[in-house]
């Protein structure tokens, strides 16, 4: 039958991935910073307060306090072309297009700020994917996390009237992918360093310890990742939490208080690892890599170093390669 001459033009066949990450602000001064912490922390997933409570203290004290302190950190870390986590992320899925092929079209967006996860979806939608793999850059899930951003694609399909086939990809804190990803890149700084560290601590995101007591497999997940991590080293990690946020009691023990702690020790000389960050960003580079520093050396530490996240590295690159291609079985032609 042949098609009428006014019926509208359906791309479909193609299949899409998008890489999903947290975000950043539009840029390193106080009133990006404000925006974008407002969206951030008005998430019901990411604080889980009433916002008839909580609503009134992020708008009367957080927002009006904490915006030009984050900018001045933020302003430590910025790169020519903007925040470093969207940098980063924007080299992965140029990186993932190039691996993939032709046959699909490699997206990426950020869950806060831009570019939005529903304008991206409408795009690849627009370039016929029909098929879409939904890809957060989270090892541990956490519902602050990975599920915020499947929150928010099943919300922008909810006003779609023809909806994708959506798949999302699981966390990997195990995958024996990742792990040994972390571990080729981690022995590959540790080899340039001019010193040999007494101690390798894994620092990863804290969450408020009721969030972990209401179920969620967060820290779990995390002591696995260190876990296997030490096991494939061949040396014990020490684990800690850091970005604590509020008075609530969280996640421990802390990095701040470890790296202070550790020189009084005998731990002078270290290395510190970031395996629940898949890109760098202001928390390891600012807080880890220069406030960091400066805590365990002003402790008496001598000498420390920050080893990278994975970013767009190619043990990393291999890994997401691998994960992504694992998830697309069934929709893409085996590579």
């Amino acid at each position: 039958m042949k098609r009428p001459s006014d019926h509208p033009v359906m791309r479909v066949g193609k299949i899409g991935v998008l890489i999903v990450n947290l975000g950043s602000p539009d840029a390193p001064t106080t009133k990006a910073v404000k925006r974008y912490l407002g969206k951030f922390l008005s998430d019901p997933r990411v604080v889980e307060i009433n916002p008839i409570f909580w609503q009134p203290i992020l708008r009367g004290v957080i927002l009006n306090t904490r915006p030009s302190k984050s900018a001045a950190a933020y302003r430590e870390v910025w790169c020519d072309d903007g925040a470093p986590l969207i940098v980063i992320t924007k080299r992965q899925a140029g990186a993932m297009q190039v691996r993939l092929g032709d046959d699909m079209i490699v997206d990426w967006a950020m869950r806060y700020g831009k570019p939005s996860i529903a304008e991206r979806l409408a795009i690849l939608q627009d370039q016929g994917c029909d098929r879409i793999l939904i890809a957060p850059l989270y090892p541990q899930y956490s519902g602050a996390t990975t599920a915020t951003v499947n929150d928010m694609v099943f919300k922008t399909l909810g006003k779609m009237r023809w909806q994708p086939a959506i798949r999302t990809l699981p966390p990997y804190y195990d995958d024996p992918v990742h792990i040994a990803a972390l571990k080729a890149s981690i022995e590959g700084h540790l080899a340039t360093l001019p010193f040999a560290p007494d101690a390798v601590i894994a620092s990863f995101h804290s969450m408020p310890e009721r969030t972990f007591l209401q179920g969620d497999p967060y820290h779990c997940q995390c002591q696995k990742t260190a876990r296997l991590l030490g096991e494939a080293l061949d040396r014990e990690l020490i684990i800690s939490f850091q970005s604590r946020l509020g008075r609530a009691k969280w996640l421990g023990p802390a990095t701040d208080a470890t790296l202070e702690a550790l020189p009084g020790k005998g731990i002078r000389k270290l290395a510190v690892v970031t395996p629940g960050f898949s890109a760098d960003n202001l928390e390891t580079l600012e807080e880890i890599a220069i406030r960091g520093r400066e805590s365990f050396i002003k402790a008496g530490g001598t000498d420390f170093a920050y080893l990278p996240c994975l970013n767009d590295s190619p043990p990393g690159l291999d890994m997401l390669a691998t994960l992504l291609s694992r998830e697309l079985e069934g929709w893409a032609k085996p590579r």
